[in-house]
């Protein structure tokens, strides 16, 4: 291996990263539990459990995704760890489907795109740190399937009580994402962010979800603004 990539993916403090991961964990452990009592009021309201499922992902999505992103370059110094906690997570969910023991306040046996959002989070954030030495630049494409794509499903589910796709969603989407382009990358980030909510409005059933897209044109428009 790479000197250099071996010593970019060591973690300088192991110990205490380990410990502020399992605080993350725990923060992603704490998300669950309250989309979980969030889920039965909904129901208990009325709302359809489908649309109360949707809310409840979004939710999980800003509080779990987007806190541990925020946070990760300023408590990690190498994206080793939390690349292999988001890992943790796809495969924790994943079993969960091929065990039919699903999570019932937020998975649905008719996806598994809660998986791909921990992949997607991970993945990009291990490529864009490796590729760039940018923490701050790594974490944009979590951000961005985070917090973008979780107010575009809030809007639609308020909109339309159903998972669909609609460009009001996006237009949401694009002032979240460019917001976010620009505090972390400057004005190229702006430009990554309306790529991003572009590429959120599609998706290729039943494995290719608006997260893999998200965080794949996000990472790939990063490492060409980075190599210019």
């Amino acid at each position: 291996m790479n000197p250099d990539l071996l010593s970019e993916l060591t973690p300088k403090n192991p110990v205490n990263e380990l410990a502020y991961a399992a605080l993350l964990l725990a923060n992603v452990i704490g998300s669950l539990g309250l989309t979980r009592v969030f889920y039965r009021y909904l129901v208990k309201r009325g709302v359809k459990r489908n649309v109360a499922v949707y809310y409840n992902r979004k939710i999980i999505h800003m509080l779990a995704g987007g806190v541990t992103a925020i946070l990760t370059p300023y408590i990690f110094t190498s994206p080793l760890i939390p690349f292999v906690f988001a890992l943790i997570l796809a495969a924790t969910l994943y079993l969960n489907h091929r065990r039919k023991q699903l999570l019932d306040w937020f998975q649905t046996s008719e996806n598994i795109y809660e998986v791909n959002f921990c992949l997607a989070w991970g993945v990009s954030l291990l490529v864009v740190w490796l590729a760039t030495s940018n923490p701050f630049y790594a974490v944009v494409p979590g951000l961005f399937i985070s917090f973008g794509d979780a107010v575009t499903g809030i809007i639609r589910n308020a909109l339309y009580g159903v998972r669909t796709k609609s460009w009001v969603g996006n237009i949401g989407m694009l002032a979240v994402t460019t917001l976010i382009g620009y505090i972390y990358m400057g004005v190229q980030g702006i430009v990554v962010g309306v790529l991003a909510s572009i590429a959120e409005h599609f998706e290729f059933p039943p494995y290719i979800d608006d997260n893999l897209l998200i965080a794949g044109v996000a990472t790939l428009f990063i490492l060409f603004f980075t190599l210019l």
